[in-house]
């Protein structure tokens, strides 16, 4: 394990949340994209070596909309920066702690991804992510 990667922020209408946070950090977003195997819509600044990565999804049962309507807009999760995901989550599997995905998932940001079960991380939301070789 690395580095943190990002932190995943879940929004309503990821139009005004980049302009607000485009206000805050005086930065644009440096990449937008649509990650079709979560099916939602995301945005990324940088802020030294990390990253905030705002989420939002149009479908209304999605469980990012789930969230929101329970939460509002919120951390969502944060992700931790690895070498071999497969092998990480061999091992936090061994550990009795689940995992949301037998395979990593292809993500936003050129990443491999995995989620571990918030109710084996003590309600903590956890994403391993490892970038994809080019």
């Amino acid at each position: 394990m690395h580095k943190l990667d990002h932190i995943g922020v879940v929004v309503k209408d990821i139009q005004k949340a980049n302009e607000l946070f485009e206000k805050i950090l005086k930065t644009s977003s440096y990449k937008s994209e649509y990650v079709q195997s979560e099916d939602v819509s995301t945005s990324f600044f940088k802020i030294g070596d990390s990253k905030i990565e705002l989420i939002s999804s149009n479908d209304l049962d999605h469980t990012i909309n789930r969230y929101i309507n329970k939460q509002s807009s919120s951390l969502h999760h944060f992700a931790i920066r690895v070498d071999d995901i497969k092998t990480e989550m061999d091992r936090i599997a061994s550990l009795g702690i689940r995992l949301l995905n037998d395979t990593p998932k292809i993500g936003a940001d050129n990443m491999l991804i995995c989620f571990l079960h918030p109710k084996d991380t003590f309600g903590v939301l956890i994403e391993l992510c490892q970038e994809i070789n080019q």
